[in-house]
């Protein structure tokens, strides 16, 4: 192709171009080299905007700017001339396949890939808007794939020379679309992205600016995930091999040298939820009478933005948002500033009841006032609360993988624990022990209630284990074999109830409109959460065990993804209410059980201007209290009318180095906060387990313990004590910490 301004000898400046260019963004982009043979990649801008001045002017002051910019995953500028009669700027010259080529000729990423290109994206773009600089053309055409991670300039033309200038959240919708590009395989369905980005890709995708996440606030994300990273090469083979063949056409020449920095460590609390995150109340509680049971709540009856009807699970394809851009982030309705004080965690550390060491790692606890039973992958044991001591004989009933992030097989109820197990040539037990005496009260066979008779048609995991009201739940997810999960056949979910007294199974409901389900310690009445089925509102619906499963009241849900998976549940209840996450996930949303008519909601904000998405809610025993986690801010509010009574704030940094947050505002499955009667235990990401003061929000409190999970302790409430799983080690502390 003919390049304006290159002379016959296809120059740029000192650099004599090397084969054919391709069209990025604002200009043609070229492989060049030196006299000396030094490879560099050069920008050349278009003759069009090469005749405006304040073109150059742009240019010339961004080029600066870049010069001054460097990270793991941006390629340098090393040179530019703004004043040429063809503007153009050279980048270091890296090796590597642009996106678009590698997804077209060798099909979507996998998600370990998938997840480097997101982290490596958002870091580079960490650093451009920390500096004050846009990007503006961040698409698959613009991004390259390397050996070692995505890599984009740190110059982009658009960014640096547009008028109006393009915005931060300009770039996160373009990480976005070009995440889900390396997903779909360039089909642009939002379904092809895994679950582990389904939530935060889908965020960059919104259609209002201000929603979308930061550049910041996704690495936050990715990392608090704590999800391995690929071993070896993070490409596919295939890709690989055409990279190394892209760069031996380019020729023996050697790459301008720039000094790469060793990727980046954020300093505590610079993430999504920083340490000094201090939560308002926007506008106060909302007390609601008589409303329909319907309605969506703050705004939410309004229908979804085109391409968002099924919250993230849709198959729309998202288009560049128009109008004007902006960079403002949501500002707080009222300062946390008008309630009470914040208070900044610090506490003794706490002194042992007692402790135990034993043959086999637990793997996972339950405990009454009375007694604890540990459950191993050998056996299930019981010890007595009060001093540690073997309370009666163990039996032969095991669970190997025990309670982590989308399990939990243990429940305590009126004297009677309850187990998810196996025994001897048994497999997929639900068992009965009397708190008393250590007895079995019964077992039944799971498998045995399986539709299909002798030929297995289903397999029916066991996510959650509950018991209320005389009956023992079993929930989680139908996987039918031969059946392929799309957008119009979907993950269907199911609640088993069994009456808690002989084991007799009473009745089973499963469908797609069930995901995460919460079984209230009183009353008949359940709560299923669902994301799904795609291309609809997820929902909160009652389910009622009076009527053998019967579905109820049902309230839409436009931001639904806290709710996609199954096992813990993700909502609360109290004093004869559901608590739930409505609105973007930022609103505490409190109906009425019976009827699902709303009480009150109350809307947190940031002062800081993050993005606020709600853990899963936890009540006081008695009900008149409910806790809000919200990244390194715990809030405590009355449950009668919404009223803030107090809010904890985390100090110092997690054990992985960033912002130290409360492990149930992650929206993890698995316990990370109760209460007793006066005390609220919760545990940190510093693997630090706090007992707060429920009346002042002070800390009792706290056991650092470094060898727990990196998904939280294993650990449980009985009584006025807490009991603790280390390895080998069983311990308890009392809840005034003495």
């Amino acid at each position: 192709m003919e390049v304006p301004g290159a002379g016959r000898n296809r120059r740029i400046g000192p650099y004599a171009l090397l084969g054919s260019g391709r069209t990025v963004g604002g200009g043609e982009l070229f492989a060049a080299r030196t006299d000396e043979g030094l490879l560099v990649t050069v920008t050349v801008a278009g003759p069009e905007p090469a005749a405006n001045p304040e073109f150059r002017d742009r240019l010339r002051a961004a080029v600066e700017a870049a010069r001054r910019l460097s990270g793991a995953f941006l390629v340098p500028v090393v040179d530019a001339d703004a004043d040429a009669p063809v503007p153009w700027v050279a980048t270091r010259f890296t090796a590597g396949l642009p996106l678009r080529h590698a997804v077209d000729r060798h099909g979507a990423l996998g998600e370990p890939a998938l997840r480097v290109l997101a982290d490596g994206l958002a870091r580079a773009l960490a650093i451009l808007h920390g500096a004050g600089t846009v990007h503006g053309e961040v698409d698959p055409d613009s991004v390259l794939l390397t050996m070692d991670g995505p890599r984009i300039g740190a110059l982009g033309l658009v960014g640096a020379t547009a008028s109006p200038p393009p915005s931060p959240t300009d770039d996160m919708f373009g990480l976005g679309a070009t995440v889900l590009y390396a997903a779909s395989g360039g089909e642009q369905d939002t379904d092809a992205l895994p679950a582990s980005l389904r939530e935060v890709i889908g965020g960059c995708l919104y259609p209002e600016p201000s929603d979308r996440p930061t550049a910041e606030q996704l690495v936050d994300y990715l990392e608090h995930q704590g999800l391995p990273a690929p071993e070896g090469g993070w490409l596919p083979p295939a890709v690989t091999a055409d990279m190394a063949a892209a760069a031996a056409a380019v020729g023996s020449a050697h790459a301008v040298q720039v000094p790469t920095p060793p990727r980046p460590v954020r300093a505590p609390g610079t993430g999504v939820s920083r340490r000094n995150l201090i939560i308002s109340l926007a506008g106060g509680a909302a007390l609601l009478g008589g409303g329909a049971a319907a309605l969506a709540f703050s705004g939410d009856s309004a229908p979804p933005p085109e391409g968002r009807a099924g919250g993230l699970g849709t198959t729309a394809r998202p288009t560049r948002p128009s109008g004007a851009r902006t960079t403002s982030a949501p500002s707080p309705s009222r300062s946390s500033a008008d309630g009470p004080e914040p208070v900044v965690l610090a506490g003794p550390d706490a002194a042992k009841a007692w402790s135990r060491t034993g043959k086999r790692a637990p793997t996972c606890l339950e405990a009454s006032d009375k007694v604890v039973m540990v459950v191993t992958d050998k056996a299930t044991s019981f010890m007595e609360a009060a001093s540690g001591d073997r309370a009666f004989d163990a039996l032969n009933t095991r669970n190997s993988f025990g309670a982590n992030m989308s399990t939990y097989p243990t429940a305590y109820a009126d004297g009677v624990f309850y187990l998810l197990c196996d025994a001897p040539g048994q497999w997929g037990l639900l068992a009965a022990f009397d708190a008393a005496d250590g007895k079995v009260k019964w077992a039944v066979n799971l498998a045995a209630s399986d539709p299909g008779g002798a030929k297995i048609v289903s397999n029916y995991g066991r996510q959650y284990l509950a018991a209320s009201g005389g009956t023992v739940y079993v929930c989680g997810v139908v996987r039918d074999y031969g059946r392929k999960f799309s957008t119009d056949n979907p993950i269907t979910g199911y609640i088993r109830a069994f009456a808690a007294t002989t084991g007799k199974k009473l009745w089973q409901v499963q469908g797609t409109d069930i995901n995460n389900v919460l079984v209230p310690p009183s009353g008949s009445r359940l709560l299923a959460a669902s994301a799904i089925p795609a291309k609809e509102p997820g929902r909160v619906q009652m389910i009622d065990a009076a009527r053998k499963g019967a579905r109820g009241w049902k309230v839409p849900l436009r931001y639904p993804s806290p709710y996609y998976g199954t096992g813990w549940p993700m909502t609360d209840y109290a004093d004869g209410h559901f608590l739930f996450a409505g609105g973007k996930g930022d609103t505490l949303s409190v109906v009425d059980a019976a009827t699902g008519t709303e009480k009150w909601h109350q809307r947190f904000e940031a002062k800081n201007g993050d993005l606020v998405r709600m853990g899963a809610p936890f009540s006081s025993p008695d009900g008149a209290t409910v806790y809000v986690p919200i990244g390194s801010d715990l809030a405590a509010l009355s449950m009668a009318d919404g009223t803030l009574r107090w809010v904890a704030t985390l100090d110092g940094a997690s054990d992985r180095g960033g912002a130290n947050l409360f492990t149930a505002s992650l929206r993890l499955g698995g316990r990370h906060a109760q209460c007793s009667a006066d005390t609220v235990f919760a545990t940190d990401s510093a693997k630090t387990l706090w007992a707060i003061d429920a009346a002042t929000g002070r800390a009792r409190w706290k056991y650092t313990d470094s060898s727990q999970p990196d998904v939280g302790f294993r650990w449980t409430v009985g009584g006025d004590r807490v009991f603790i799983a280390s390895h080998l080690t069983m311990t308890a502390i009392a809840a005034d910490g003495r």
